[in-house]
């Protein structure tokens, strides 16, 4: 019985307990939205309104808001006869996307740049014991967990609003390229490289400098993106 096909009394508790229907939204938005950058729904997966909305213990209407919502952002499509589908993750087709991410990144150093008080170096230095014991113990899904979490902590460097949200919609329609792409003999290297990130980044924010955190993560998205590509193509030409 997969995750889909029985209810989640925490996903289902949480909705009962929101106090408005943005609140429920929000939750089951986010929920898929992970499930998706997880891989817990691989590219092809049918997302079942019935299923869910049995799961999420609700009625087809809200769910079917937070699917059109995840169809805008790429990650599912609907299609006629067929269902809501997982859409598949293709680098080619997300070159631009990722490449925009970099630049993006860099400006969080300059556009309403947040003072690193004690709450968020606490923060980072959090971050920093996860990527530890990840080096320590690679695990592709605790791979793909820290990726998300330093994402939205690395979201909190800038007050401005608009750039993180288009930050958060491109980011999300690239994180399962890693989950992808990555054989597992590369995944005790891009876990060293990942936590490598995560300390020099967050002893950026323990001195205050998110200018020089900003100049890191696009430092560490560009090569990362390189990395993906020769990926790729030794992929094909494996394939070949």
């Amino acid at each position: 019985m997969t995750r889909s096909e029985t209810q989640d009394p925490d996903i289902a508790g949480q909705l009962e307990a929101a106090a408005t229907a943005q609140e429920r939204f929000q939750i089951m938005y986010t929920v898929l939205r992970d499930r998706i950058s997880m891989l817990d729904y691989p590219p092809g997966t049918q997302l079942s309104e019935e299923v869910l909305a049995g799961e999420f213990g609700i009625s087809r209407s809200p769910l079917r808001k937070a699917l059109q919502i995840l169809e805008a952002d790429g990650l599912v499509l609907s299609q006629q006869g067929v269902g809501t589908l997982v859409t598949d993750v293709d680098l080619d087709e997300l070159a631009q996307v990722y490449q925009l991410r970099m630049e993006l990144n860099e400006l969080t150093g300059s556009l309403s740049p947040t003072l690193a008080d004690d709450s968020l170096k606490t923060l980072f230095a959090s971050m920093r014991l996860r990527a530890e014991r990840l080096r320590a113990t690679p695990d592709r899904q605790a791979f793909a967990r820290l990726n998300i979490d330093f994402f939205h902590a690395f979201q909190l460097l800038t007050e401005n609003q608009p750039l993180r949200d288009v930050s958060e919609k491109l980011f999300y329609r690239t994180c399962r390229i890693w989950l992808t792409l990555i054989p597992d003999r590369d995944l005790a290297a891009e876990v060293a490289i990942f936590s490598d990130e995560i300390l020099a980044i967050a002893d950026a924010v323990t001195v205050g400098d998110v200018g020089a955190a900003a100049h890191i993560r696009r430092a560490h998205l560009s090569m990362g993106f390189k990395r993906l590509t020769e990926m790729q193509q030794a992929e094909g030409a494996q394939a070949g």
